[in-house]
């Protein structure tokens, strides 16, 4: 038997997922405080409590500043044995926070991270999940076309796994457009875009041992760098927000140092190592 699905939040993610939910079969419901949001094949109630009303399942699909606040909502409605997954994209503390407001109901809570954008790929989307409704959410999901993986029990596992990936993606997002920007107000534009892609086509595990490597032992002098391209960018008329994060960052790694006659770095404090 399929189970029938509330989906709360209908923007570009929710309205995705519940148009492929519904298109194979599936009982949808959706609720979204923003009157036009709908999706394809979706039966659009009034409220996110009307919603959950006979739903097997219940995806939050909104935004992690109102997370447990519809959380806490629901509670009272909540019956033992449904199953409550956060899609949202949050801090691990938030994941944990809602599985406390929601297993003392008696129902599962999953932790889901969706790890990459869902227009254009709806249920193939690959994600994690954690927590003890995880396993559930994978009976589920998994046979619909979901690329999904269980990665423990513990709400906010899977959370952490995305945003450490985030900080790494949207880091590199940032200081691409950072440096392109100045590379074009400096008529180098096409030059920095093929030197960025280089690097990026070279990229393996050796590199990256190489950049933190690197980045330990010339702390002091890279450091410097990044202060004198800040300046530059500022000159240019732009933010340097990305180098000025260089910056302080090799900063806090040079005062974890300690020097040797030539200035490299020889050792670290333990802390500094410790991950």
């Amino acid at each position: 038997m399929k189970p029938t699905v509330a989906v709360l939040g209908l923007g570009e993610a929710g309205s995705a997922l519940a148009a492929d939910l519904a298109a194979l079969g599936l009982r949808v419901r959706g609720y979204d405080p923003i009157p036009q949001r709908s999706a394809a094949g979706v039966e659009r109630v009034g409220s996110e409590l009307e919603a959950i009303q006979g739903a097997q399942v219940i995806l939050s699909v909104n935004w992690a500043r109102v997370a447990l606040e519809v959380a806490q909502t629901l509670a009272p409605a909540l019956q033992s044995g449904q199953l409550f997954a956060d899609l949202n994209t949050a801090a691990p503390r938030l994941k944990q926070q809602l599985a406390e407001v929601v297993e003392p109901t008696g129902a599962l809570f999953a932790d889901v991270a969706l790890m990459s954008p869902v227009p254009g790929k709806g249920l193939r989307t690959p994600a994690l999940a954690a927590g003890r409704g995880a396993e559930a959410f994978a009976a589920v999901f998994a046979p619909l076309g979901m690329p999904l993986q269980v990665v423990g029990q513990q709400p906010g596992a899977a959370a952490a796994r995305k945003l450490v990936r985030s900080v790494f993606f949207k880091g590199l997002a940032a200081a691409v457009g950072e440096a392109l920007e100045a590379a074009r107000r400096l008529g180098l534009e096409a030059e920095t875009r093929q030197n960025i892609a280089q690097s990026l086509e070279e990229a393996n595990a050796a590199l990256i041992d190489r950049l933190i490597e690197g980045s330990q032992r010339h702390a002091r002098r890279r450091w410097e760098e990044m202060k004198a391209a800040a300046t530059m960018l500022e000159e240019l008329g732009l933010t340097p927000h990305m180098a000025r994060a260089s910056s302080n960052w090799l900063r806090d790694i040079a005062g974890n140092i300690v020097d040797n006659i030539d200035g490299d770095s020889v050792n670290y404090k333990a802390s500094y190592k410790q991950p």
